[in-house]
């Protein structure tokens, strides 16, 4: 059997793994227009920030590797079009521009998504930069050393991580972000005590620009000089990263006749094969479905990436295995904060007929007299009618994270809010209080739907 792979960051690199561990003699071949196959794109903020020098340890397994192990790896190598009806694929060299056709038994689409460029005059300046690929985080961090003055256009999770690498390495940010404030996909409420906190711990380097967005850039000599704003405020700038937002990557499926989700991605059903037979689609570029609500959404996040390319590898080898779906369960930090999501928001819960009810409250994540006790504040929401929790959302100093993933292990077996009562949390004083966040808020809730 011939598997041919469009894709080899996290998807595509654990579709082939996967798939040459189920069958062993199968030609295997990943075809990507990147330099790398199978590295971690989500260490790129922490490499630039320096938390280590070596950018070869975001490398997951060298093409090296992956031909010792007999899956043929073809970088810079683009594929621009899928004949279903042939079972082929047309193929471009990137660096000599010749064509071939390839054929294969089983086709799996890995082509993750793109950053999305805003409408900006002179986005083709020197110093212009987006966040997607190893060469990416490499030309970041050599430009950052030779600047001072850093504009970051976009305010979702790569941004807050940037702020941090910029900060540490004491450079002045500016950020600007079209919605109220940074963090959009949190509800405000939160998101706002997030944006408080950034602005309070960063030795006064940062300042953040919402409800306005970027028009134009500055040059001197075709390199960036400085960004004017629609709201006409103007910055001085030595470089500028664009991360507002992401896009899949869903062309070459669309015009070989894969149909698309209401997310604009590439729609597959539980076994990640497409409307097409023997085509199967995973990570970035695909849609998913919401645990909770059942209705389809689109996160792109790592975690789901290698989780959906295994799935695929699975059944385009003959075997049988669902994915259900996903909660949209994320984490990250801006230095001491720990930030963390999962499930529904409650806009968005509102936003699909849900009748919600929620709470927020702060408390300690260990016992008061520990030395090293820190505050997190929690979010809980729910269904008035149904009492079934839909998501939370944690931040906090303190292990913030540990409650969400809690939340999330109850989501996906409909959990309500007066199980998380009789939920047996582990206690010691290091580790909670004796009746622990999640409960409190638990308690709370429950009175309020009552």
């Amino acid at each position: 059997m011939k598997i041919i792979i469009i894709g080899g960051v996290a998807a595509g690199a654990k579709a082939a793994a996967k798939a040459k561990r189920m069958l062993p003699e199968a030609d295997i071949h990943i075809y990507t227009k990147d330099t790398h196959v199978s590295y971690s794109s989500c260490g790129l903020p922490y490499y630039i920030a320096g938390d280590f020098e070596d950018w070869h340890k975001l490398v997951v397994r060298t093409v090296d590797e992956f031909e010792k192990s007999g899956i043929h790896i073809h970088t810079e190598h683009l594929v621009t079009k899928i004949l279903p009806i042939d079972k082929k694929i047309v193929v471009k060299n990137i660096n000599t521009v010749s064509c071939e056709f390839v054929e294969y038994d089983k086709l799996i689409i890995a082509t993750g998504s793109t950053p999305f460029v805003p409408k900006i005059k002179n986005i083709d300046l020197a110093n212009v930069f987006s966040v997607r690929t190893l060469e990416d985080g490499i030309n970041i961090k050599n430009a950052m050393v030779k600047s001072q003055n850093i504009v970051i256009i976009g305010g979702g999770y790569i941004a807050i991580e940037l702020i941090e690498a910029f900060v540490k390495n004491k450079k002045n940010v500016v950020l600007v972000e079209q919605a109220p404030f940074i963090l959009s996909v949190f509800d405000e409420d939160i998101s706002s005590l997030i944006q408080t906190y950034i602005l309070e711990n960063s030795e006064g380097l940062v300042k953040i620009i919402n409800e306005d967005t970027v028009s134009e850039f500055v040059s001197d000599n075709n390199t960036i000089r400085g960004v004017l704003t629609e709201k006409g405020q103007g910055f001085e700038t030595d470089m500028v990263i664009i991360a507002a937002g992401v896009r899949p990557v869903v062309d070459i499926a669309k015009d070989a006749g894969i149909d698309l989700g209401d997310t604009g991605a590439i729609k597959v059903n539980s076994r990640m094969l497409t409307n097409i037979p023997d085509i199967y689609a995973c990570g970035d570029c695909v849609e998913k479905i919401n645990m909770v609500s059942g209705t389809p959404v689109w996160v792109p996040l790592g975690s789901t990436a290698n989780k959906e390319g295994r799935i695929a590898a699975i059944n385009a080898c003959g075997g049988v295995e669902d994915f259900e779906g996903i909660l949209g369960s994320a984490v990250l930090r801006y230095h001491d904060l720990n930030i963390s999501m999962t499930g529904l928001t409650e806009k968005a819960a509102r936003k699909l007929g849900y009748d919600t009810v929620s709470v927020v409250i702060t408390k300690r994540d260990k016992a008061g007299y520990m030395p090293e006790v820190k505050n997190v504040t929690l979010k809980l929401i729910a269904d008035r009618r149904t009492h079934k929790v839909l998501g939370a959302q944690a931040i906090g100093c303190g292990d913030a994270d540990k409650r969400v993933n809690t939340v999330s292990m109850g989501l996906t077996s409909g959990m309500k809010v007066e199980d998380i009562l009789d939920v047996d949390l582990t206690y010691a004083p290091p580790f909670s209080t004796s009746i622990d966040i999640l409960i409190s808020a638990a308690r709370i809730l429950k009175s309020k739907l009552n």
